[in-house]
């Protein structure tokens, strides 16, 4: 059985203050570790003061992006050692913002996996299909397209290592959720295929979180679909009292 992951990406927000009081707030929230497995995503600036205040604690450390060099003249960059220096097990890439605001493509895509996986970071691995592609019926066709690029190369070991996260762009960061149903349909999708190209034991122990504007609200009737094994949480994992909610939904 797949363990759940609750994973809180919080972009850019919170200062280095911010960062340190949270987690402080999130560790003490439990007196013994919860169910679920917890990440949360603080900005660079913040992942080394975050990781002595979750030293030892249930809380994982993820980064937001890498660079897929491990080192060079990439101003403004940071690589997959410097990240796991800094405390970090996971780290997010291919994010629909990274896609979208940034013009990241499949293949660039597919180097930041392979670079995340060198520096034994766990990456968790974002796929989803805009609104557009979703109304014209083409969510298969567009996640079977970023699964099939951003994984080349990956073995079916790697495939053990790494998280993906489905997330429909038209619900991040807009208040719209997509059903269970349909959140049920696109994940099971994902295993079926990951099922096809890497077997079905590597598809059985897969986490498939679902990213788009999760709150304590919806997560319950998210995480009863079968094959949704968590959730990528954005805005309502800035405040603590909202995650911790979702994490004990």
């Amino acid at each position: 059985m797949v363990r759940p992951i609750i994973a809180g990406n919080w972009k850019m927000n919170k200062t280095v203050a911010e960062s340190v009081d949270f987690a402080k707030r999130l560790r003490s929230a439990y007196p013994a570790p919860p169910e679920r497995e917890v990440i949360i995503a603080p900005p660079f600036t913040a992942l080394s003061a975050a990781a002595e205040v979750t030293r030892g604690s249930f809380i994982q450390l993820a980064a937001q992006n890498l660079h897929e060099a491990e080192k060079g003249a990439y101003t403004g960059e940071i690589s997959g050692a410097m990240l796991r220096e800094a405390g970090c097990a996971y780290v997010i890439v291919g994010h629909s913002e990274r896609r979208t605001l940034f013009g990241e493509g499949d293949d660039r895509i597919n180097r930041k996996l392979l670079s995340a996986l060198r520096a034994s970071l766990k990456p968790i691995f974002c796929v989803g299909e805009s609104l557009v592609e979703r109304e014209a019926g083409n969510m298969e066709t567009v996640v079977e397209h970023q699964l099939k690029e951003g994984l080349n190369n990956l073995t079916a070991d790697d495939i053990g290592l790494i998280v993906i996260a489905y997330e429909p762009v038209w619900a991040i960061g807009t208040g719209k959720t997509a059903s269970p149903d349909q959140a049920g349909q696109a994940h099971r999708f994902i295993r079926e295929w990951i099922a096809r190209r890497y077997g079905p034991e590597r598809a059985a122990g897969l986490a498939i979180l679902y990213g788009g504007s999760v709150t304590p609200k919806n997560i319950a009737d998210l995480l009863a679909q079968p094959d949704i094994n968590g959730a990528l949480v954005g805005g309502a994992s800035l405040e603590v009292d909202s995650f911790v909610r979702i994490i004990g939904s």
